[in-house]
């Protein structure tokens, strides 16, 4: 287990505090005042009865005193007001900064990584779960400060005063201890049956909304609607049946336990009346002893979100601890061009074997939830993790075996193959999404794990088939290729893209917002922006992994003149299924199991007579049909 993961709660607060950790300690400072005003009217209350049985008739007296508890009281409100507004001004900042810290993290983690977390499952630890820590960190720290000084100051006072009657305002604390343990009983196992429960929960409400189109288009809406309630039954029902077991031992613990008058009474009149108590020592205790136990009480209420907030911040560490991709801050050597080589390269969809283990976990738990719409039957999901490597601690089956090939800088390289043959593994390893097994990536005459993260994406551009868009305007989408472009450079590189004509089309032209993921948008309107943004970026090397795939045939070739044009002197990569848009690259790699089966020209693969042939021949039936 990483060292992050063994982190106390304080830690992991102060960690993420940042220039806020003054505030929290101000909190314990005013904390420590609200406790002083919380102790000083029991004590002024005392000296007015002492004061009173001694037979002193000053009512100015007695009226000062009364106005100096009232000034107390004040206090302990003042100061509670600021030392819960210093805590939660800091707590706001630690749930800001561990939203940046992850989001940053997972920017530099493999993409492969990131894909393996169920949306639902990230999205809950994120937003939700992060959040619901808020009031957990907000209190602890004043709360627990002001609770537990309170009762130790009070319970030493009684002891100073009479020993015995200091033990006897403790009496019903181990009634509430008792009932509290009956209440731990299995609570570990309750409280992550509980969180699993949230997080199916969770991953199912993200299925069903994503899936809705597929789902009312096959006729399931029945069978995933129930599958959704039915997750939500189990979240809410784990809950219940926990309250229910504990009802009786916490209303016994949070009765009984702050009841100290149900000992104090007895057990002080009997000492009273054997003459070994005075009647002003006996009222005073009578007023101390209610002050006790209630405020133990509240400090142990913190425990649940203890217990929370210990296992979110697990799940954060968890994020942290992710194995990231092995680049450098800065550039030990610049790349002599934009040419690309690959040497002997291997890899697998495969991680650490700890997070290998971690997902091994979420696949199985969302197994059942997976299924063919099309046909309405569950099938099994393929574990990535089913084969573990024990020797070298990794889990995975290898997906590309040795492959080595050259793209000269300024060329037009096409791969091409049957469906999960490879290609798009290829295409992401040369654009930095994942990390080779062995073997190189080398640009430039540089192996691309030398090269800053920085440095890498300002020199590729990367469209896949998937492409996705903020919900912003079409020109903001498009801007984010290059932030500084102007306004006239977003419209003419739209134009040069071929898709001016349709976006001036749309209801405000450049100024409509095309929703969230491009939600009010076609899929080749997402494609056609995503392409003029990758344009925009100017990058010397561009990899378009099935780019036009949601096009029509019209506006696929309108976007293959306007790439064409706007990649000259870029080292281009396409992966495409219709091998009539790649015919007139440089040279075709054809993939195969992941392995290259052949490469060369079209017309040179054509007189090879080998795969590539079958399936030109194929798709050129296929146009004819």
């Amino acid at each position: 287990m990483s060292e992050k993961k063994k982190k106390s709660l304080l830690t992991w607060i102060f960690t993420f505090a940042g220039e806020k950790k003054p505030a929290y300690f101000a909190s314990i400072f005013f904390a420590l005042l609200k406790v002083t005003c919380g102790i000083a009217p029991y004590i002024l209350i005392a000296s007015i009865v002492q004061e009173l049985l001694s037979g002193v008739r000053d009512w100015n007296l007695y009226l000062r005193q009364c106005a100096i508890i009232a000034l107390f009281w004040a206090g302990n409100a003042f100061f509670h007001m600021i030392s819960t507004t210093l805590s939660h001004v800091a707590t706001f900042n630690v749930l800001a900064n561990i939203r940046k810290n992850l989001c940053d993290k997972l920017t530099r983690v493999p993409l492969g990584s990131v894909l393996d977390m169920p949306s639902g499952t990230l999205k809950n630890i994120l937003i939700e779960r992060i959040d619901s820590m808020e009031t957990t960190l907000a209190h602890i720290l004043p709360e627990w400060t002001s609770n537990l000084l309170l009762p130790l100051v009070m319970f030493a006072y009684l002891f100073h005063i009479d020993w015995r009657m200091g033990l006897a305002s403790l009496a019903t604390l181990p009634i509430g201890i008792i009932s509290a343990s009956f209440m731990m009983t299995n609570m570990t196992e309750r409280f992550n049956n509980a969180i699993e429960k949230t997080k199916i929960l969770n991953d199912t409400a993200v299925e069903y909304i994503n899936g809705i189109e597929v789902i009312k288009a096959f006729g399931k809406s029945k069978s995933s609607y129930e599958k959704f309630v039915t997750a939500a039954r189990e979240g809410s029902d784990c809950y219940v049946e926990w309250m229910r077991d504990c009802i009786w031992p916490f209303t016994i613990a949070f009765v009984i336990a702050p009841s100290t008058l149900l000992a104090v009474l007895p057990i002080g009149g009997f000492f009273f009346l054997n003459g070994t108590l005075s009647a002003v020592n006996f009222i005073t205790i009578i007023i101390l002893s209610m002050s006790v136990i209630q405020p133990l009480l509240v400090v142990y209420s913190y425990h649940d979100d203890l217990a929370k907030a210990g296992v979110i911040f697990g799940e954060v560490g968890g994020i942290m601890d992710m194995t990231e991709l092995s680049r450098p801050e800065k550039d030990a050597k610049k790349p002599s061009d934009n040419s690309i080589v690959l040497k002997d390269v291997r890899f697998s969809y495969k991680k650490d074997s700890e997070d290998c283990h971690t997902d091994s976990i979420l696949l199985t738990q969302n197994q059942e939830k997976k299924e063919t719409v099309q046909n309405g039957d569950s099938v099994g999901i393929s574990n990535p993790c089913n084969n573990r490597n024990n020797e070298g601690g990794w889990c995975g089956n290898e997906v590309l075996h040795g492959i080595s090939m050259t793209l000269p800088q300024g060329s037009y390289t096409a791969f091409v193959g049957p469906s999960g043959s490879g290609k798009s593994t290829i295409a992401r390893l040369i654009a930095s999404l994942w990390d080779v097994d062995s073997g190189s990536i080398e640009i430039g005459g540089v192996n691309i794990k030398n090269l800053s993260l920085e440095e890498y994406n300002r020199r590729v551009a990367y469209v896949s088939q998937d492409n996705f868009l903020f919900d912003l305007s079409v020109r903001e989408n498009i801007r984010l290729g290059r932030l500084e472009a102007t306004d006239s450079e977003v419209e003419e590189i739209a134009r040069r893209s071929g898709c001016y004509d349709f976006i001036m089309s749309l209801e405000n032209g450049f100024d409509t917002i095309v929703g969230g993921s491009g939600a009010h948008l076609s899929g080749g309107e997402r494609q056609r922006i995503a392409i003029a943004r990758a344009m925009m970026k100017d990058a010397p090397i561009v990899i378009l992994d099935e780019a036009t795939a949601y096009t029509d045939p019209e506006n696929e070739a309108i976007i293959q003149q306007s790439v064409a044009q706007l990649v000259k002197g870029k080292t281009l990569i396409v992966i495409a299924h219709r091998l009539s848009t790649v015919k007139d690259a440089d040279q075709i790699y054809v993939i195969k199991d992941g392995k290259i089966d052949s490469h060369g020209t079209h017309e040179e693969l054509l007189v090879q007579n080998g795969l590539y042939k079958s399936m030109w021949e194929a798709h050129v039936s296929a146009k004819d049909e």
